[in-house]
């Protein structure tokens, strides 16, 4: 047990780790497992299960190992009866009992004899169990007598100090490491041993143990065999029988002599601090009633201990201060701290003495220290009536000028001190442009009668000038000066003319409109840009609403603008067109906020920037046609030599009459052709044409099932983090093609990283307005569901980032990418009502938000299903192909020959719809959305109100919006996109048809 108890992981029970366990613990588990009588050790506040090697025929009977599991968990009547947290927390009041644990099928009946565990300082660390097997039928506890023996030979193998007694009280056993301790026999002479100091009083409580039948509990010191004295904590527990009658004592001594010298220490401590402390210390009770006083107040106070003791504080605090001393009281008595209590109190000679006290409650009592601050309190009384606290500068200065002192508010506020001012000439600390008028205010005859206050110049030491309002008084052949610094009041009165220039000189040159306007939009004021921009005079514009110059077409924009205004909302870019005097209409981009019932208008003619804007995105869009087309004829002409150049040694092979090997060329065909129609479908994602199905997707679970295809795709370099958050919303798309985006922009940000590094891919839910959208115009407010993907790779400049939409442009080498891969998910995002956004910085890594709409009307997303295998062979249902290319029909035709449907077939809209129309049997109709006269969508819509349950399949090379915008496609609806394997086509019909029933 001993190798299973060490290799045991304790930390996962309310024990904790074995390392942590304490010494003693240790020890008592130590010595378990050497006592050859079956021993369990019940531990913690749950009781966890540690037992020796003899324990284990008794646990095997369970059928598991018992070892970790909690007491309840293993014996149920120990957990009931012994209450675990009395062991844990009480020492004296433990009591051995014997408990019947039931019978262990084939070896008797099971009972344990439930011990305390003793550590340090008669703390229990835990319950003893020493188990014993008895008869199986009409089983009797043991008594005491048939107990005992058994206590005595674990206590001779335990690490503590254990006695036993007899009924009467009489100890009559001692184990040896109690006899080695105290050099006692079994028992006889045992009171010689206590301290006669102690004698009587641990005699008499024992008697009264024994006579009572309670446990006992008693500290004295105990001779050691050297004669001196040591410190015991001694417990003592009456065993009893099953009638509950005492018939014997078990007991145990714990040496915590450390323990008491140490608190004779402390405690020696405290006196001499109490007796040698200059401050005061005093106890007093709940009622206020002085108790104790420390020397201090004696030499402080010249009251003596015996003379305050019995006092109450009342009759020692100035009377005028017991008002606030109550408010103390009653806050003691809620169990609060006093810091900071001034108060006069009382000294023997009849005066008063100003004490700081701080008062701590404890219980019953409370303890007082206090500091006399007598002296100090009035030495700030005398610092309070002098200058030295004025916040006015100061100065004094004889007849000729010459300073005689100065306040510390002069040296603060000039930086000369007094000892740098004294001795000076007045004159050196004035502006020299100041100092003529400043010498005839305080100098001149006659100066004193006329007073006032002048506003000179005065030299900072730092080189600087104060700006000061002097005012002063002569007497006795002195002038004193009263000083006010008034430089901040100078400075923010220039700052504000300066101030208020610079806005007259920005209201009269700026080339944007400016106005203040009443919230109802009637124009206040204006700038001259209005009467240069507009060619009205201001008076023709003061005098009528703005709403007048505003063309009926966007006189809405502009009333809901004034409306928001009203409201106490700011306006911001707001865009609408004012006429000018000759009519022509400009377009003004507006911004507004209302302020104290005024509204503060700013607009810019942007008409010349928006027909650069609109020149510069057709530009853009030349320029991107032009690497599109490019790009299209270097991959499809790559292609095209693939399959023409297959296609041709499969036909001069078949010339030869050579048929071995064709598979390889038709397989390359083939990939040739996949290949092609992947980059057709990048290309429709680009221009926002690609086929779509879309479903409600949680984006969340989508990503989930994707980590382990992202994992394998970084690689082990690639550190990959999922922060999904909970609740997100429902969006509308296809799910396949956002798996396709997720997993481009995965392997970009890899490509990014060739040292490795981090990849975070998260989700959250983002509500965005105006102010959070970069172009508003292109982009429409609302709740978005936002997936974005981040690295910590080499990152984009300025330049790169702008052109990373582009088709075919890219940055990786030479044949490791099309440069379809941003332009396709941008598609994607943009066909599917979102849009994209990307961040990077050079050596700061990229991080692209894919926003896709919320869908507010979307139950829970659909499953997803894997598809099942389907056999191909038709049952002779009929199918109507409509398509305008003839190669493409006759294909799909021969196919349904060949898989045994009747095929029927129409070369434009209106064949197939009068072959609806027809009586013939009909079960799918399979259309081309682009035809002649009418398209496909129009031609289903007509068929289904002819045959509500016709099934349609429509074929498409690009998706029209009418089939996923107009309501999305009904049931019995379905898309395929050009090109399609003809397995491809089979499968669909098969699932289509299948579903029939």
């Amino acid at each position: 047990m001993g190798e299973l108890i060490g290799g045991f992981d304790w930390a996962r029970t309310c024990l904790g780790p074995a390392e942590g366990w304490s010494a003693a613990f240790k020890a008592h588990v130590a010595t378990c497992l050497r006592v050859p009588q079956p021993l369990a050790i019940l531990a913690g506040p749950e009781g966890v299960v540690l037992y020796n090697d003899p324990c284990i025929p008794l646990m095997a009977a369970r059928g598991v190992s018992m070892l970790g599991w909690s007491a309840r968990a293993v014996w149920p009547e120990l957990a009931d009866i012994v209450s675990l947290s009395q062991f844990a927390d009480q020492g004296a009041g433990l009591q051995p009992m014997t408990v019947d644990l039931g019978t262990v099928p084939g070896q008797g009946r099971l009972s344990a004899l439930c011990l305390p565990l003793m550590g340090d300082a008669g703390k229990v660390l835990a319950v003893l169990a020493v188990l014993k097997l008895g008869p199986q039928d009409g089983a009797v506890l043991p008594s005491a007598p048939t107990q005992l023996p058994a206590l005595r030979r674990l206590a001779e193998a335990m690490p503590g100090q254990v006695w036993t007694a007899r009924p009467d009280g009489r100890v009559d056993w001692m184990n040896d490491r109690l006899k080695a301790a105290l050099a006692a026999d079994g028992g006889e002479g045992w009171p010689g041993l206590v301290h006669e100091d102690d004698r009587s009083a641990i005699a008499r409580r024992w008697a009264e143990a024994v006579a009572a039948g309670i446990p006992y509990q008693a500290e004295a010191r105990l001779r050691t065999p050297e004669g001196t004295y040591f410190w015991h904590l001694i417990h003592a527990t009456p065993i009893r029988s099953a009638n509950g009658a005492v018939e014997g004592w078990v007991g145990s001594n714990v040496n915590i002599h450390a323990r008491k010298l140490a608190e004779a220490e402390a405690s020696e401590a405290r006196n001499r601090i109490w007796t040698l402390s200059r401050v005061y210390m005093l106890t007093f009770d709940s009622h206020g009633v002085i108790l104790h006083s420390n020397p201090a107040i004696e030499r402080g106070l010249g009251w003596r201990e015996p003379e305050l003791s019995g006092r109450k504080l009342r009759a020692c605090i100035h009377p005028q201060d017991y008002v606030a001393a109550r408010q103390v009281f009653e806050r003691l008595a809620k169990g609060e701290t006093i810091q900071g209590f001034e108060c006069r109190c009382l000294m023997k000679d009849g005066h008063y003495r100003v004490v700081d006290w701080e008062v701590v409650p404890d219980g019953a009592l409370n303890h007082a220290v206090g500091r006399d601050i007598t002296d100090q309190r009035a030495a700030l009384r005398m610092l309070a009536q002098t200058w030295e606290l004025s916040p006015v500068m100061k100065f004094i200065t004889g007849a000729e000028g010459i300073i005689v002192t100065v306040n510390p508010a002069w040296s603060k506020v000039l930086g000369w001190d007094e000892a740098q001012s004294r001795g000076r000439m007045l004159q050196d600390l004035v502006m020299p442009e100041d100092w003529e008028r400043l010498r005839r205010h305080l100098y001149d005859p006659g100066a004193a009668r006329r007073g006032g206050e002048i506003s000179v110049g005065m030299r900072a030491r730092e080189g600087g000038r104060r700006e000061v309002v002097w005012t002063h008084v002569a007497e006795g052949g002195l002038h004193y000066g009263f000083g006010r610094d008034v430089t901040a009041e100078h400075e923010a009165a220039a700052a504000a003319a300066a101030a208020s220039a610079e806005r007259e000189q920005i209201w009269v040159s700026a080339n944007d409109l400016l106005a203040t306007m009443t919230p109802d939009g009637r124009l206040r004021s204006v700038n001259p840009s209005w009467r240069r921009l507009l060619g009205y005079e201001e008076a023709r514009l003061l005098a009528a609403p703005l709403l007048e110059l505003v063309p009926a077409a966007d006189q809405p924009a502009a009333a809901r603008a004034l409306q928001a205004l009203r409201a106490g909302r700011p306006v911001r870019d707001a865009e609408w067109r004012i006429l000018d005097q000759a009519g022509r209409a400009v377009l003004v981009s507006w911004s507004a906020d209302p302020l104290d019932g005024a509204v503060y208008v700013v607009g810019r003619d942007v008409s010349a920037q928006r027909e650069a804007e609109e020149l510069l995105r057709q530009s853009q869009k030349m320029e991107a046609v032009g690497q599109l087309t490019g790009g299209i004829a270097h991959d499809f002409n790559n292609l095209l030599q693939g399959i023409s150049g297959s296609l041709e040694v499969v036909g001069k092979r078949l010339q030869r009459g050579q048929h071995e090997g064709l598979e390889r060329f038709i397989e390359l065909a083939m990939a040739a052709a996949d290949r092609a129609a992947a980059l057709t479908q990048r290309l429709l994602a680009f221009s926002r044409r690609q086929p779509l199905d879309p479903k409600p997707v949680s984006a969340n679970p989508l990503i989930g099932s994707m980590e382990m295809l992202l994992r394998r795709t970084l690689g082990e370099a690639v550190e990959l983090r999922l922060e999904l958050q909970d609740g997100l919303w429902t969006t509308l798309c296809d799910p396949n093609q956002l798996e396709n985006a997720v997993l481009n922009l995965t392997i970009n940000a890899r490509d990014a990283m060739p040292d490795g590094g981090w990849l975070v891919i998260a989700t959250k839910n983002t509500e965005l307005d105006g102010a959070g959208l970069a172009r508003p115009g292109d982009i429409a407010s609302g709740a978005y569901v936002c997936i974005s993907v981040a690295d910590s790779g080499l990152g984009m400049d300025a330049a790169t980032l702008a052109r990373a939409f582009e088709p075919f442009f890219t940055t990786k080498p030479l044949g490791q990418g099309t440069g379809l891969g941003l332009s396709m998910i941008y598609g994607f995002a943009r066909q599917s009502g979102g849009f994209l956004r990307i961040e990077s910085e050079p050596g700061a890594g990229t991080i692209v938000r894919l926003y896709l709409p919320r869908c507010l009307e979307c139950d829970a997303p659909t499953a997803q299903v894997a598809p099942e295998q389907i056999a191909y062979e038709a049952t002779g249902e009929s199918v109507l192909v409509v398509e305008d290319d003839a190669m493409v029909r006759g294909l799909i035709v021969e196919v349904l020959g060949t898989l045994g449907y009747a095929a029927l077939q129409a070369q434009d809209g209106p064949q197939g719809l009068e072959m609806l129309q027809s009586r013939r049997a009909i079960d799918l109709l399979i259309t081309d959305i682009g035809l002649p006269g009418l398209n496909g969508r129009q031609i289903a819509e007509a068929g289904r109100l002819l045959r509500p349950n016709l099934k349609v399949l429509f074929m498409t090379g690009y998706a029209e919006k009418a089939v996923i915008q107009e309501g999305g496609l009904a049931p019995g609806m379905e898309i395929m996109a050009k090109p399609f394997t003809m397995d491809a086509l089979a499968a669909r019909l098969r699932g289509m048809l299948g579903n029939s029933a």
